[in-house]
């Protein structure tokens, strides 16, 4: 089971940047469906994504019909005129499939056609009434945490790595030290 993040005709770089941070945090693939509204080698998508962007594990497609062909698995579509909350969705069903979060274009969302073939997939984040949906790399960020969370990939720490800090940075810390040094800058 491999967890995956579908931009639907995406439009804004700093968006799909932060998406593409996201995805690498958890150990999801993503998925661009043209067309997109900005270069993919654009300097705000650079600096959205960070240091992260030689670590993305990422595929172009031309149009939602060739995604879909080269892609079997279990579809979620995340659009505001969803009638279920992702809250309710059991990842673990997918078991030997692949997860596939799909997230339409900022303006516009998903086309309609697809919505309505998928009546079934189709999940909306709750919101009040005074917002027509959260920003895109919001959403993805809150589907990405919800399906991670329940598929318990090994590859996401729930401790802090021993490559940054540590699991038991706190723990140790000397905060006697760590005032000195401070002081003395």
């Amino acid at each position: 089971m491999k967890l995956n993040v579908v931009l639907y005709h995406p439009e804004i770089p700093q968006n799909t940047g932060n998406i593409m941070r996201s995805c690498v945090g958890f150990h999801a693939k993503l998925h661009l469906i043209e067309p997109l509204g900005f270069s993919l080698d654009e300097k705000h998508l650079r600096r959205s994504s960070l240091d992260y962007f030689e670590y993305l594990e990422y595929e172009v497609y031309k149009n939602y019909d060739d995604f879909a062909r080269k892609n079997p698995g279990k579809y979620y579509f995340l659009t505001r005129y969803g009638h279920k909350s992702p809250i309710e969705i059991d990842f673990t069903e997918a078991k030997d499939e692949n997860i596939y979060l799909i997230l339409g274009a900022e303006s516009t969302g998903i086309a309609y056609d697809i919505l309505k073939d998928n009546l079934d997939s189709c999940f909306r984040i709750p919101t009040t009434d005074k917002v027509r949906s959260l920003n895109l790399s919001n959403c993805a960020a809150i589907m990405l945490f919800l399906a991670s969370s329940q598929i318990q990939d090994e590859a996401i720490f729930p401790d802090e790595p021993d490559t940054f800090k540590g699991k038991n940075f706190l723990e140790e810390l000397n905060l006697d030290e760590l005032t000195k040094v401070h002081k003395e800058y």
